[in-house]
């Protein structure tokens, strides 16, 4: 995931403009709208060329933000895997049909940052962005730099489903939190995505094998499928092993708690010593052994094909893996997700419990024209509706509960939402140190590899793992980051 906590360090405002996209336009007769635009103030280009604000409306139970009834609306959609299509043909007509006087226009683009860096220098914003893509903006800068509008008011607003409800409550646990910058929401991630082990349920069905719940059944599974002649587990090696470290810390955070996650992300003295890192490395360490030590060569793509070739019955993943391998699936092969076994009978967090997190982000420009607007166009993504017209045509689960339920999805995202459905409120949190300490994430991947194909032990793991944080936190040259939830 990335880092939706805060900015790492201090940094200067050349650093946040080049972030943001912007130093092109720093130097030169352009740099006076860029200093008009971020500091509110001066004069220049940017005080005339950007149109006022709009007025609001009347605040009603159906217009909590108090949106002008023609208030003109702008959004700015990156056209990716998701299309726009979503935007065009749910999203914005919902948005006309609660403000039928307004026009709505329509951007799409694939160049986020590149089409509206010039903007965000002269002033001129859209009311909401999806920003997204290899292309996207930074957005710790924008709200550094005051771009972005806090969403604490969109959370704490009544659901157009259920307005006894406010809308943070309809959605995922951990969605808003996702999207804090320096403590506050400003982002509203819209995706859930979901970890844990997949497999193909026709195979199983086939063979009369359920999903192990438990780490002895996990292993009584392992002999049933090697005496099928089929791998029980595997990863890639080469440049997946972050698949297999993902299942050890959610194991891990199932027996102590997602504190443990919070503590390794703020390394914490002593924390991969403890018993439910030692614990949960030595489960997977046992369940390492059914694999082939081919598979420490091999990249993602080679392993999920032979999955699909009906060869390896459980994989480590996120929920993207079933459209990653659309190409190369075969039409008899059903994806399906299952938790990662419980590896106590006292693991504080049940079976079910899986790695869950919300991405793609969608902001609204602080000095967007009409940003009672752009909030609610989020709060109509936000609603059941909306919520099921995105999974209808992006073909991807949004944060908000339930929203899919009934709907003809894909067996992957059927059984994700079963899942996102039995989880209820027991998710596993995200872990942050794999994007603050790029040194300390390449060591657990090398020691979960050497873990896994049978090298160190659980006890060699830990020590070498807490080796590694001791030297991180002492390293006065790397800037230390702090997860508070």
């Amino acid at each position: 995931m990335s880092n939706s906590v805060g900015m790492p360090g201090d940094i200067t405002r050349r650093q946040m403009l080049r972030r943001i996209g912007l130093t092109a336009l720093v130097a030169g007769p352009g740099a006076g709208l860029l200093s008009a635009c971020a500091t509110g103030g001066g004069s220049g280009t940017a005080a005339t060329t950007s149109a006022a604000p709009s007025a609001g409306g009347a605040i009603s139970a159906a217009n909590p933000f108090g949106v002008a009834a023609d208030a003109p609306l702008e959004v700015v959609i990156f056209k990716g895997g998701l299309g726009d299509s979503y935007a065009t043909e749910v999203h914005e007509p919902l948005y006309k049909k609660a403000f039928p006087k307004a026009t709505v226009k329509h951007v799409a683009t694939q160049q986020i940052a590149q089409t509206l860096q010039p903007r965000f220098a002269g002033g001129d914003v859209p009311d909401m962005i999806a920003n997204s893509g290899t292309d996207l903006m930074d957005n710790g800068a924008l709200q550094q730099e005051g771009q972005l509008l806090e969403l604490t008011e969109l959370w704490d607003a009544p659901s157009i489903d259920d307005p006894a409800k406010k809308v943070r409550d309809t959605v995922a646990p951990g969605t808003v939190e996702s999207g804090l910058i320096d403590g506050k929401p400003y982002l509203m991630n819209y995706v859930f995505s979901a970890y844990g082990l997949w497999y193909d349920s026709a195979l199983f069905e086939k063979n009369g094998w359920t999903p192990p719940k438990t780490f002895e059944e996990f292993k009584a599974f392992c002999e049933k499928a090697k005496a099928a002649g089929i791998t029980p587990f595997a990863y890639a090696g080469k440049n997946a092993s972050y698949y297999a470290y993902w299942m050890i810390l959610i194991s891990a955070a199932k027996i102590e708690g997602n504190q443990l996650l919070v503590d390794i992300d703020n390394l914490a003295d002593g924390v991969w010593k403890r018993d439910s890192v030692k614990q949960s490395a030595a489960a997977w360490a046992e369940i390492g052994k059914y694999m082939d030590k081919s598979f420490e060569g091999l990249i993602h793509t080679d392993v999920q094909t032979r999955q699909n070739q009906g060869k390896i019955a459980l994989y480590p993943s996120g929920s993207w893996l079933e459209n990653e391998q659309k190409s190369q699936t075969p039409k008899e092969f059903k994806y399906a997700l299952t938790p990662t076994p419980s590896v106590t009978a006292a693991d504080k967090l049940p079976f079910e419990a899986i790695r869950a997190a919300a991405g793609e982000a969608y902001i609204v420009p602080a000095k967007a024209k009409n940003p009672k607007g752009g909030l609610e166009y989020l709060r109509i993504m936000l609603s059941r509706e909306g919520a099921r017209g995105f999974t209808e045509k992006s073909g991807n689960i949004t944060v908000v509960t339930g929203a899919a339920d009934g709907l003809d999805l894909s067996p992957g995202n059927a059984s994700l939402s079963a899942a996102q459905t039995a989880a209820g409120s027991n998710i596993v949190t995200r872990s942050d140190f794999e994007n603050w300490y790029k040194e300390l994430e390449t060591d657990l991947r090398k020691h979960t590899n050497a873990l896994m194909f049978g090298r160190i032990s659980a006890d060699e793991f830990c020590e070498k793992m807490q080796k590694a944080a001791d030297k991180t936190k002492a390293d006065s040259s790397i800037t230390k980051q702090n997860r508070t939830v």
